[in-house]
């Protein structure tokens, strides 16, 4: 609440000496390094899954908690609202969100079930690229009449690989958007526990394909289950089971189950956007954010969940 607070403030105050849309350069990178200023970037030990999970944010990393990056997908990168808020995202830690763009890594999760791993060895994952790219070209109608643009999957950017000591599971896919001329890397991290997953996701281009390869390793060995969440906890006599295997999770059949992959446009766009990112959409984010009233629906922020506690909070910023 407070950094939004005091980004209305530096912008109303910019009224007064510049016209609303004839930024110099110099007043426009004031105006992104304020922004930058006002996240509140968190390090160390984090909570996410209401206690469930944690992240040790790698050294060269910083997170933003769940209403930041909810604030950062759609107002600042112009996305459309997820239908479940992110528990949060990973920065690296010399870049941002605006200034210096490299990539993010969204943290999600998918209370699925528990993901029996007995598939993973026997996996052929030729074949199982083939079906990925016969689904996305089916879908890629649907992406077109929702106004995204279709893509196709080139191939594997980095081959499939599941740890069965820590059940963490990576992979990475090489895609073509139309009318782009640099490819699109999209590297999936999924993070198996006893009711459900976490899934972290980088997009941007394959230009930073080494770089994610690079930091990948800091971000799997980050990310734990506190005890009772374990994948090592599961209980058949309680608990459920997915639908899917590690191959289906590859595929993407939790997507489907969920109805996500016929909007494939919006689970994909929130890290697009990033490639794209330009001076006259910093601003159309911006404006959104602090001019007339958005009648846009936002995604609810963990936060969210509790209006009890949020009418505290905000009470006591008004106090302060």
């Amino acid at each position: 609440m407070k950094y939004y607070i005091s980004l209305f403030l530096l912008f109303f105050s910019l009224q007064f000496t510049i016209a609303q849309e004839e930024f110099d350069s110099l007043q426009f990178e004031f105006l992104m390094d304020s922004i930058e200023n006002a996240l509140a970037y968190e390090t160390g030990r984090v909570d996410i899954l209401d206690g469930d999970a944690y992240i040790d944010v790698p050294d060269d990393f910083k997170f933003l908690n769940s209403e930041q990056a909810v604030y950062v997908l759609t107002d600042l990168w112009g996305n459309p609202p997820s239908d479940v808020a992110p528990e949060g995202m990973l920065v690296p830690k010399a870049n941002g969100v605006i200034k210096d763009v490299t990539y993010a890594i969204e943290v999600t999760y998918s209370e699925e079930g528990y993901i029996d791993d007995e598939d993973a060895k026997e996996i052929d994952y030729d074949e199982l690229l083939e079906g990925i790219q016969e689904d996305t070209r089916s879908f890629n109608p649907e992406r077109k009449s929702l106004g995204y643009p279709t893509y196709e999957v080139v191939g594997w950017a980095a081959p499939p690989h599941y740890d069965e000591a820590t059940n963490k599971l990576y992979w990475a896919q090489e895609l073509k958007f139309e009318d782009t001329d640099e490819n699109t890397l999209n590297y999936n991290i999924r993070i198996l526990g006893r009711r459900g997953l976490i899934n972290l996701n980088a997009i941007g281009t394959m230009g930073i394909l080494d770089l994610v390869e690079k930091d990948a390793p800091h971000v799997l060995a980050s990310v734990h289950y506190n005890e009772g969440s374990k994948y090592s906890d599961f209980d058949s006599k309680y608990d459920k089971v997915a639908a899917v295997g590690i191959g289906g999770l590859i595929a993407g059949k939790v997507l489907a189950k969920a109805g996500i992959l016929a909007k494939l446009g919006i689970l994909l766009a929130k890290f697009w956007k990033i490639i794209a990112i330009a001076i006259f959409g910093l601003f159309a984010g911006v404006r959104r954010f602090f001019g007339g009233k958005d009648t846009t629906e936002k995604p609810k922020s963990k936060a969210d969940a509790n209006p009890v506690s949020n009418r505290e909070s905000d009470q006591e910023t008004l106090e302060e």
